[in-house]
């Protein structure tokens, strides 16, 4: 089942659901605050969107409504990655990778746990 692809909003209030775990919008403002300047009125519409979208979920604790992601974050950056791949790189993921190697200086820590995960992908 494809899931809705949020926007670059949306993408960062799922984040902070992620890490925080459910919270009103108060709490998803303040956080996103500590960053840029952002009215509660425009969280609160954003998160109701996201809310139409199935993107999160909504409960009442008392008179506040808390908001919990309804997708993992797994899957969603399943999803993200597949439609870039697809559409940047024509469905090609090596090119993709060839591309981040060369772009990007690798550590050797880097490298040793690219490494790892090729080793376990071949056996």
């Amino acid at each position: 089942m494809a899931l809705a692809k949020p926007t670059e909003s949306e993408l960062e209030i799922l984040q902070l659901l992620w890490k925080k775990g459910p919270s009103s919008v108060r709490e998803i403002n303040d956080e996103i605050n500590k960053n840029k300047e952002v009215g509660y009125t425009t969280t609160l519409k954003i998160m109701q969107l996201m809310l139409g979208k199935e993107l999160v979920t909504r409960t009442e604790q008392g008179r506040f409504h808390i908001y919990k992601s309804a997708v993992s974050q797994k899957s969603m950056q399943e999803q993200l990655l597949n439609k870039f791949v697809d559409a940047a790189f024509g469905g090609q993921a090596m090119d993709m990778v060839m591309q981040a190697l060369g772009n990007h200086k690798a550590s050797k820590d880097e490298l040793s746990q690219i490494k790892k995960l090729i080793e376990g992908l071949e056996s």
